[in-house]
């Protein structure tokens, strides 16, 4: 099958992973899905893509593993990276794998599309004037850490000093920019 027009599509939310899937069918791509990084693992010795889709926070680990083993398989495929739990140390992470591109959702099938076919750097983008928040900030170590752990919510909390039950509600929180 032609690499050119095959994704792949590594989401553990079996909904936004079918939206996602008709969506991209209705462009012309080859979809594959799957819901990890073993069922990646498997549907990488039959298909070959030429464009991916990872989410950064899967159920069973992180999609930045997808990232990297995706990127051995094949340094010119186009990887994006989706998340809901935006931070800089997970971009520049996803980057270093490599990722072309990260986006935070919701994200639809236009942006993808154009981070895909994004090759160059923007220096036009204005810089931030704003100073970040107390709340960033905490947000961007907690992420940095849980990097650092591999994700692993007991270890980050041991790190951070705090109790793990206090992480868990402070990620399943909505994060204010």
């Amino acid at each position: 099958m032609d690499t050119d027009r095959t994704l792949l599509i590594v989401e553990d939310d079996d909904s936004f992973a079918r939206a996602l899937r008709r969506s991209f069918e209705r462009r012309g791509y080859a979809v594959h899905a799957c819901g990890g990084l073993e069922e990646m693992r498997g549907l990488l010795d039959a298909v070959r893509p030429g464009y991916a889709v990872v989410d950064l926070k899967l159920g069973n680990g992180s999609g930045l593993e997808c990232v990297k083993e995706l990127h051995e398989v094949d340094p010119a495929a186009k990887i994006v990276v989706l998340t809901g739990f935006a931070s800089i140390a997970t971009a520049v992470e996803a980057i270093k794998l490599g990722a072309c591109h990260y986006l935070a959702k919701p994200s639809n099938t236009d942006d993808i599309e154009a981070a895909f076919d994004r090759t160059e750097g923007d220096t036009s983008i204005a810089l931030a004037a704003r100073t970040t928040s107390l709340k960033n900030l905490e947000w961007e170590r907690i992420h940095e850490t849980l990097v650092d752990t591999g994700f692993n919510i007991s270890e980050t909390a041991r790190r951070l000093g705090m109790h793990r039950r206090t992480l868990a509600r402070k990620l399943e929180k909505k994060r204010v920019p």
